[in-house]
């Protein structure tokens, strides 16, 4: 039986879940001021690039999270089970499976950020880094967008 791959899990989990696009999501951020961004990528990645306002969440802690009685507890991420909570990554595929978590957990309004920071970035969005401060688009596209390496890529096919 051939295992499953992230591509796979991601694409299994899109359809349980509401995906918005950047340009809804600031439209609902606009309409709505209790929804709640949050950012599941690595601490290291939020230091570099994210949305202004954004809750730093990292996936691997996300289900201690959103429960009291956790080192990991993020209290206003527990207090937001009926808000709209909008979970964000790099390129919107981390996210999918965030969102899936956070509906599982009984977040009846969570949704997933299509294409992510990337797609943030391309629609002329502002991404901030760690003092707050507005980064140039043509550096977020490259910090977004990192080269992987020849061992990263895996076996040829042959």
């Amino acid at each position: 039986m051939r295992h499953k791959t992230f591509n796979d899990l991601v694409a299994e989990h899109m359809p349980l879940i509401e995906e918005l696009l950047p340009w809804e999501l600031i439209e609902e951020q606009a309409m709505d001021p209790n929804l709640l961004v949050v950012d599941i990528r690595c601490q290291d990645e939020v230091r570099i690039l994210r949305i202004k306002d954004s809750i730093p969440v990292p996936r691997g802690i996300l289900e201690s999270a959103c429960d009291y009685g956790y080192d990991e507890t993020v209290p206003r991420l527990v207090k937001a089970r009926d808000q709209r909570v909008v979970a964000v990554c790099r390129s919107g595929n981390r996210s999918v499976l965030a969102a899936h978590t956070l509906k599982i957990m009984g977040f009846s309004r969570a949704a997933s950020l299509k294409s992510g920071l990337k797609g943030w970035n391309d629609y002329d969005l502002p991404l901030f880094d760690a003092n707050d401060r507005q980064v140039d688009p043509e550096l977020a596209e490259r910090l977004l967008n990192p080269p992987i390496s020849a061992e990263k890529m895996g076996p040829a096919i042959r």
